[in-house]
């Protein structure tokens, strides 16, 4: 599979043993199906796993920040 938003797709190479043999092998990026919200559209993408925690931490970053909470309740005057 292939990342629909950075375009990672797998790599290959050699697993090599203790006695040095090569074996063909293959590297897949962590891909999952997700429904994100880009510019107010939805849409169903394939994003690696770094991708996802970007968009997580973007969307958290543009909300407003919530007034903070009193520590303690105030007393009665």
């Amino acid at each position: 599979m292939k990342c629909d938003l950075c375009g990672k797709t797998p790599m290959f190479g050699h697993n090599i043993s203790h006695s040095k043999r090569h074996t063909k092998r293959r590297w897949v990026p962590n891909i999952h199906p997700v429904t994100i919200t880009i510019g107010g559209e939805t849409k169903r993408m394939n994003l690696c796993t770094r991708c996802l925690r970007t968009q997580h931490k973007m969307a958290k970053a543009s909300q407003p920040l919530a007034p903070p909470e009193p520590l303690l309740p105030s007393a009665p005057n």
